[in-house]
């Protein structure tokens, strides 16, 4: 698939609600149904000031001149082992360009923020960097952790398709008051289409389906599935280790 129609599916779901990117979340919509890209799609997939330094870095780190790659955005929202060829340093410069300014003297408390197992995946990006984990800590579950939820790109198994609607069995993150984690598969609804419009033609139960806040976003083949499985308990581990650190978005209230 096209790297920048790869982005626009699993971009548009947050940026429908007016999370992050562009306001244009209508075309973005249309990109990723109609997989073709053009000089159009780039300059949004450029908008998006939360994802595509992250494009950038494991572009940079593996070589490869084109940071809407498939391969890199593949990395950034399911995972592959370019994620591995980003030296933690270099992941904590990136940080440090992005957000020291804006956090002035609390920057200070973040000196650890990039640690051993960190990645430049969106997981990490929602767990370490986002304020929502240390809003956990404070008392405050029910918000936090929908939001946590939603935000990271999980995973599910299909099991009825009704229309634009797709029944999928998938795992929520759980918070037992200290630690993140994976509950027990239950089913959810998440959504296939509009009028018809969406990224998944043909969807049919059985499916392993890769979902971003309530939209389906993509079919996974069984190595992008162990792929999104693994750092996904990678970067719930990490952040799971490190009570008391807050990320900078935290930092920057």
């Amino acid at each position: 698939m096209n790297g920048a129609v790869l982005f626009a599916r699993f971009a548009y779901p947050p940026n429908r609600l007016g999370y992050c990117g562009p306001a244009d979340h209508g075309a973005l919509l249309e990109y990723g149904s109609a997989g073709v890209a053009d000089a159009g799609l780039v300059q949004l997939a450029r908008g998006f000031e939360g994802a595509w330094p992250y494009l950038e870095l494991i572009a940079g780190a593996a070589g490869i001149p084109d940071p809407l790659d498939p391969r890199v955005v593949e990395a950034y929202w399911i995972g592959n082992d370019l994620l591995h060829r980003v030296p933690a340093g270099l992941l904590g410069d990136s940080l440090e360009t992005r957000f020291r300014g804006p956090a002035g003297r609390g920057w200070s408390g973040l000196t650890e923020v990039v640690p051993v197992g960190a990645v430049p995946h969106h997981a990490f990006h929602v767990f370490a960097v986002y304020p929502w984990v240390g809003l956990l800590r404070t008392g405050r579950v029910d918000q936090p952790l929908h939001v946590l939820d939603r935000c990271r790109v999980r995973w599910g198994e299909v099991v009825a398709v009704d229309g634009d609607v797709a029944r999928v069995r998938s795992r929520p993150l759980t918070w037992d008051g200290h630690t993140l984690g994976l509950g027990e598969p239950r089913v959810e609804q998440a959504v296939r289409a509009v009028e018809g419009v969406g990224f998944v033609p043909g969807l049919a139960p059985g499916a392993r389906v890769a979902l971003h806040w309530d939209w389906v976003c993509d079919v996974l083949t069984p190595r992008r599935l162990r792929s999104l499985q693994r750092v996904t308990a990678d970067q719930l581990d990490l952040v799971n280790r490190r009570a008391g650190v807050s990320g900078p978005a935290r930092i920057l209230g």
